[in-house]
């Protein structure tokens, strides 16, 4: 029987035509997969150059706050600096106008408890569960027990807040009240809130726990140079948006270092 060269030479070329199909189907994904993998490297390079860029621009703010010849002022007015990459946005802040949690004592907690919302019963409750969170010892075994009454799996621990975001734990305290609650907080002041750098809440506060100030014009002198500030640099370029925010101390003599950094973080 003689052999069937058509037949078989069919059969080879759709072999080939499929072989073809597969090929390509392999370039395609090649260079689809390629293309996405090109795309998620200019993304982290965007992103590494928005934090490098925010990160410089805070370390600039450092500069300005330290040279007597253009220091910038810790009022929270924005400071628009050009950059290559796109527009750096610095704020300063001065924290000296906000209460410290771990040192305020309960009648002014109570009061910038109420200013964010909670009625008269339940801010004095709080302010002392702050104050007992720092010293448990002073309430005893009945601390620890309205913990796992309302469900919690800790107590206070009896050590100093660590972060205004710790509040957010003690007892009592709702996302609601510490949303505004934490704008007048600060862990890293050491004094006695100021009233002409506090923030609204803050003012308000003190003057419902001190009472309103005596009439007649305020008196005379610059506010007080900051000891504590929060700069805070928004990045906004090609690269996308980063937001870099530090807690800085700032040296007030010759044997003090120019400043400390306290914190480093992305709010």
């Amino acid at each position: 029987m003689p052999p069937r060269v058509g037949g078989d030479r069919g059969f080879a070329l759709l072999i080939v035509l499929w072989s073809v199909v597969l090929l390509a189907l392999l370039v395609t994904q090649l260079v689809a997969a390629g293309r996405t993998e090109l795309q998620l490297a200019a993304n982290l390079r965007g992103a590494a150059v928005a934090e490098a860029a925010a990160d410089g621009a805070l370390h600039e703010a450092i500069f300005h706050l330290l040279d007597p010849a253009t220091r910038w002022r810790a009022d929270g007015v924005p400071h628009v600096l050009q950059r290559p990459s796109g527009t750096a946005t610095v704020r300063i802040e001065d924290e000296g106008g906000k209460v410290n949690p771990n040192t305020a004592p309960p009648e002014l907690l109570s009061a910038l408890l109420r200013r964010a919302g909670a009625d008269a019963r339940t801010a004095g409750e709080i302010a002392l569960a702050i104050v007992a969170w720092r010293f448990p010892n002073r309430q005893g075994p009945p601390a620890e027990a309205a913990y796992r009454a309302a469900g919690k799996d800790y107590g206070p621990p009896g050590a100093p807040f660590r972060s205004v975001a710790e509040v957010g734990a003690v007892l009592g305290m709702t996302p609601a009240l510490m949303d505004l609650l934490q704008q007048g907080l600060s862990v890293h002041t050491d004094t006695d809130p100021v009233a002409a750098v506090a923030p609204p809440i803050v003012r308000q506060a003190l003057i419902d726990m001190r009472g309103p100030a005596p009439p007649g014009p305020a008196p005379p002198g610059p506010a007080p140079a900051p000891r504590t500030v929060a700069v805070t640099a928004l990045m906004e370029g090609e690269g996308g948006r980063f937001t870099r925010r530090a807690v800085v101390r700032l040296g007030m003599s010759e044997k003090e270092p120019p400043f400390q950094i306290l914190t480093w973080d992305v709010p």
